[in-house]
């Protein structure tokens, strides 16, 4: 076929309009590589705790490395989010990856981190489209696995529980979990763990003993405890240091006391808070192999059950997309309390703290995602009792705004409780219960929680929390001062009231055995005058930070029914439990609660006890 010449050239030139899309394409994508200019580019955004700095290196048009060492996020919480998040940045390309749940804060600051980076490095429109896209590794295809035992919550309990199992004898055990990494709420406690522990105790001249500690729980718990649950903890808090110890915690020598232990009688690790614990039991189950199966991002929502009643297995949903089974002879409840779920907390707030309304304006010391009581309505629908609902404990360590326990602690002694008048107001060393209803009463319901060189004689060296004071200083909640004078000024208090107060504290912290108008007594080994600057203070509110109510169980940590028989198969233990703990719990005793019962639920589960 013959084609006159302008037929020929309109073709061509048809062909040629055909290619300008395919030309103009290639034109941006050769300008989108191009834009994004090799080098290590930083800034620095808001994460969960504090500002925290990110690098990040491009090369080769890609990102090749996120540095998020400069942060103070949580340990066990906040910086394993942000080692996830980076990791998966990194493997997909894009920071469309899904946030960690129960550390989302920190998983949308580190990607609004990197989005400015890649700003920073010439990023086009067109390349933040191809860096924000979705993405998602999870298939809808239904799992189903057989175990020995299934553990649902991965915190302390859950991982004394799976670890505890395997060395009574299970081949098998499966956890599930529903935020992003194990630990749960324990990662971010305080860390005291009490136990009558003579090795320790004795070389620092603590006169104590089990039946102390009974009755002080007991007293403490406003006598509404458990008695036998309480005789359990107390006797075996010790041996669970020791086993604890055994399966690789070091503990600090020196024995503290928590806020509300009403004894000295608190270990901590020599790691930062509850992480000291949950890093190690982690890191203990990797040593078993094939023989654990662990799964976070899968919240359980229904427990099996036979004709019988016996319960014999869990239904799950991984990442809000995977069904998933696990068929076990046993099942552990270890699922934490109900302290952030605020419409549920106010439903049942008939008893210690009727008088205060529980919503929204007073937070919670836990993570929120871990505390909205779960675990209750799964053991609820096998039968099981719920006791203790209205038992809710308040600790006076609360950020202003936020509930969470930062900044300066109130653990420990040598520390006072100032008004916004410049007073002393309730005794320092009282039951939580106590010193929350005298914060109450104060102007604003808040108080200075003040303290000096005694408890922090090295700005450099990090507390217990793993946080320095010099970082404390930094993000500015914090006031420092060389004197008491000073320091009223900043604090906005009268000084002579502020030194009267200090003057009549350490009137009593010399005169030990005395008590003083307040009936604060300094019989322990670290209370001591406190006289030299500088001085700290920190502004401090009540928030919610345990739930003492929950599944009725026996010190087997079988889950029991109304009739107070074991409903079979069914074990619980930690915060989702009731009992133990009474009205209002020790400070120290949950973590003892945590791992001896913790432990306890896994042995019986694997022996179907």
């Amino acid at each position: 076929m013959f084609l006159s010449r302008n037929t020929s050239r309109r073709i061509d030139d048809e062909k040629k309009i055909a290619l300008i899309p395919f030309i103009l394409s290639m034109a941006f994508a050769s300008q989108s590589q191009a834009a994004l200019t090799d080098g290590v580019y930083e800034t620095t955004v808001n994460g969960h705790n504090a500002p925290m700095t990110v690098k990040v290196t491009i090369k080769d048009h890609k990102i090749a490395a996120i540095d998020t060492s400069k942060n103070l996020e949580s340990f066990g919480v906040g910086k394993v989010a942000l080692d996830k998040t980076a990791a998966a940045i990194l493997k997909d390309q894009t920071i469309g990856v899904d946030n960690i749940t129960g550390a989302s804060l920190s998983s949308l600051a580190l990607k609004s981190a990197v989005k400015a980076c890649l700003q920073k490095a010439g990023a086009t429109d067109q390349d933040l489209k191809n860096y924000t896209r979705k993405v998602s590794h999870v298939s809808s295809t239904p799992v189903e696995y057989k175990a020995d035992v299934v553990i649902i919550g991965g915190g302390g309990s859950g991982l004394a529980a799976a670890v505890s199992a395997l060395e009574n004898g299970a081949k098998k055990v499966v956890i599930l979990e529903k935020l992003g990494y194990l630990g749960g709420s324990t990662n971010v406690s305080g860390g005291a763990l009490n136990a009558v522990d003579d090795k320790r105790q004795k070389p620092q001249g603590i006169d104590d003993s089990v039946q102390k500690f009974y009755e002080a729980t007991m007293k403490g718990g406003h006598n509404v405890g458990n008695p036998e649950l309480v005789k359990y903890l107390t006797e075996n808090a010790c041996p669970t240091v020791e086993w604890m110890e055994k399966e690789g915690v070091v503990f600090r020598d020196k024995i503290g006391a928590a806020t509300g232990s009403l004894g000295q009688r608190s270990h901590y690790g020599k790691k930062p808070a509850g992480y000291a614990y949950t890093s190690v039991f982690e890191n203990k189950l990797k040593e078993y192999g094939d023989r654990v199966v662990v799964l976070t991002e899968t919240p359980a929502s229904k427990l099996i059950m036979d004709k019988s009643g016996r319960v014999i297995g869990v239904s799950g949903l991984h990442a809000g997309k995977q069904p998933v089974t696990v068929m076990a002879p046993s099942v552990i409840l270890a699922t934490g309390g109900f302290g952030a779920n605020v419409k549920f907390r106010q439903e049942v707030n008939t008893g210690v703290w009727k008088e205060v309304t529980l919503d929204n304006r007073i937070g919670t010391t836990n993570i929120n995602k871990a505390a909205q009581g779960d675990g209750l309505k799964l053991a609820k629908s096998a039968h099981a009792d719920i006791i203790g609902l209205s038992d809710i404990q308040l600790h006076p360590n609360g950020t202003p705004g936020t509930g969470l326990m930062q900044d300066i602690a109130t653990s420990g002694r040598n520390r006072l409780f100032i008004n916004k008048n410049g007073d002393r107001f309730v005794s320092e060393s009282a039951a939580r219960d106590t010193l929350c209803k005298a914060i109450f009463k104060q102007p604003d319901g808040t108080y200075w929680l003040l303290m000096n060189k005694l408890r922090y004689p090295d700005e450099n060296k990090p507390d217990r929390m793993g946080v320095t004071m010099k970082d404390m200083l930094a993000l500015g909640r914090v006031k420092k001062a060389d004197t008491l004078d000073e320091m009223a000024k900043l604090i906005n208090v009268p000084a002579d009231h502020l030194k009267a107060a200090v003057a009549e504290y350490n009137k009593a912290a010399s005169n030990k055995g005395t008590k003083d108008k307040f009936g604060f007594v300094a019989t322990n080994t670290d209370d001591a005058p406190m006289t030299e600057g500088p001085w700290y203070a920190c502004l401090k509110v009540p928030t919610v930070h345990h739930t003492m109510g929950g599944v009725r169980i026996d010190t087997l940590a079988r889950a029991l029914d109304k009739d107070g028989k074991p409903v079979p198969g069914l074990y619980a233990a930690g915060e989702v439990t009731g009992g133990i703990h009474g009205a209002n719990r020790l400070g120290g005793n949950a973590i003892a609660d945590v791992f001896t019962f913790g432990r306890q639920a896994g042995a019986s589960a694997a022996q179907q006890k």
